[in-house]
Order: structure tokens, then C-alpha cells, then sequence
């Protein structure tokens, strides 16, 4: 199912109140199909709920990590298959345009990570796909983001010293527009996934350090307002928690990929679905984009 099953939920409730307050956090998301034995990274939902997109190294790709596409059915995530787009190489890191139109990734098919976009059709086909047009810096990039409105670019650009930060460009017709390294959220470690939480310029983001990562939120990205670890049982500093997306569908809902919950459990690293931090925007965070 897509959310935590009652049942577990309900035989929790059972054994004590704090074993329920931790289910009652996260639930699994499609155990046995979208979270299996593999190891599963970032996933996104379409923005009509029908269709979810999720990269994974298991068994039955092209080659290292691919995308996989599961549909909704009868409430449940099924028939999880390849997409057509995936190479010999990694893809991964998917994410929808909220107006359902592009699927964008990342891609190391051409030597380091690089951003792409493969167009969508309104029966759900994903089409084939190009290098994300305008700016297409040298330096290898992660983990593409939009906004609501379409306007603004988030991803991840690894630097100089190998480090991965975070950075914002506005998108145009012609493609995206010059990037800006958002300073106030970067730091020695690695921030390396965000995502757009409302309008007004709050993220979601992930830190890493190692194999330790951990999902944070700011009320404004370029700012850096209001910076703080989001509240989750498992969402640790010495766990693994990471690539948060919202749900275009449900956009008070989020989804994880973790290896740190202590059950329900899958496999390696598993998607999981949260409740979405209540972070307030701050007017006037976003630059103007054209």
C-alpha cells in the first residue's frame, strides 16, 4: 500500500504507546515493489498520483542503477518495469514536473553526472531523453528540483574539492538560466538532494557525511532561515535518511529513502512516506526568476 498498513499499525497501538508514536511516523511505500530486497534511492510521484518513478540497483535494469516506474492499482503500487530511457550507465534521482510534463534525472551516461529531461505523455509514456538545456556546467550535477510555478531549478553541483552543495537557477523557455551556489545551506559535508516546500522559498534538503545522511528544512534557501534537522525517529545523525521529495500529488505528504528505520523494512535501502514538515515561507525569498 502506499501508506503505513492499518493492521501493523493497530497491533502496535496494542503493545505500547511509544512503539505506536513511531509507526505512527512513516509507513512503508509498496513493499515488495517500489521497496524490495535492492537498494532504492530517490522516488517521485506523478503529479495525478497514478504513477510512481524511483531508482533502484535490483536486478532486471540495463545496467548499475535504473529508473523504475510502478502504477497505481486497486490502491496499490504494482508492476514495477524498467523505463526505456535507462543506458548501461546510472540513472537515478528522479523527479516530475508538477504540471506532469518532464521527468527529470540525472544521468552519468556521459562520463560524470549530468541533469536530463525525457518529455511525459498525458497517458504516462515517458518519452526520450535530452541534456536539461541552458547552462550545463563541467562539474558534475545531481538530484534536479522544480519549483510549483516551474520557475526556479534546485540540483546539486559537486566542487572543486569533491564536495556536493546545493544551487538554484531559474528556469526559462530556453531552458535554465546561470546558478547560484545557495550558501547559506552548504556546508563542509554534503548537501546533495532538496526540494521546494510551498511557494515562498522553503526546502527540504538532505546532509551527508560519509554513509551518515540526514534530512534538514529552512524556511527560506537562499537565506538560510530557520535551519533544522526534521523530526523523525529515525532521521538520526549517525542513521541514513535521505533525497526527500514531495508528493506532487499529495503535497502534505513526503517521501524518504532510508536505511535506518527499524521496521517495517524491505531490504537495503527502502522509500519510505512522512508527513510533511510544516515549514512556513518567508515572502520574498525567491529572487526574481526572469
Amino acid at each position: 500500500m502506499r501508506t503505513a498498513p492499518t493492521l501493523l499499525v493497530l497491533a502496535a497501538s496494542l503493545l505500547c504507546a511509544p512503539v505506536a508514536m513511531a509507526l505512527s511516523e512513516y509507513g512503508i511505500e509498496g513493499m515488495g515493489v517500489v521497496s524490495s530486497k535492492a537498494a532504492e534511492g530517490r522516488a517521485s510521484v506523478s503529479p495525478d498520483g497514478q504513477r510512481i518513478v524511483f531508482a533502484s540497483d535490483r536486478a532486471g535494469g540495463t545496467g548499475g542503477w535504473d529508473l523504475w516506474q510502478a502504477s497505481l492499482r486497486e490502491g496499490r503500487w504494482q508492476a514495477a518495469q524498467p523505463l526505456a530511457l535507462n543506458s548501461a550507465h546510472d540513472e537515478v534521482d528522479p523527479y516530475f514536473s508538477h504540471d506532469g510534463r518532464w521527468l527529470l534525472f540525472a544521468s552519468n551516461r556521459e562520463a560524470g553526472f549530468a541533469l536530463y529531461r525525457a518529455p511525459v505523455s498525458a497517458a504516462g509514456e515517458v518519452g526520450t531523453p535530452e541534456r536539461l538545456p541552458g547552462e550545463n556546467a563541467r562539474a558534475p550535477e545531481r538530484s534536479p528540483a522544480l519549483s510549483v510555478q516551474g520557475d526556479w531549478l534546485l540540483f546539486s553541483r559537486k566542487d572543486a574539492e569533491g564536495g556536493w552543495n546545493l544551487h538554484a537557477a531559474p528556469m526559462r523557455e530556453a531552458g535554465r538560466g546561470t546558478a547560484r551556489a545557495l550558501e547559506a545551506l552548504n556546508t563542509a559535508a554534503d548537501e546533495r538532494s532538496a526540494d521546494w516546500l510551498g511557494t515562498q522559498g522553503a526546502v527540504v534538503f538532505s546532509r551527508a557525511e560519509g554513509d551518515r545522511a540526514q534530512v534538514w528544512h529552512a524556511a527560506c534557501a537562499f537565506s538560510g532561515a530557520d535551519v533544522r534537522v526534521m523530526e523523525l525517529s529515525f532521521n538520526t545523525a549517525e542513521g541514513f535518511t535521505d533525497a526527500p521529495v514531495v508528493d506532487a500529488a499529495k503535497p502534505t505528504e513526503l517521501l524518504v529513502s532510508s536505511r535506518s528505520a527499524r521496521s517495517p523494512r524491505a531490504g537495503n535501502t527502502d522509500v519510505y512516506r512522512l508527513v510533511t514538515p510544516k515549514v512556513a515561507g518567508m515572502p520574498g525569498c525567491l529572487p526574481a526568476s526572469r
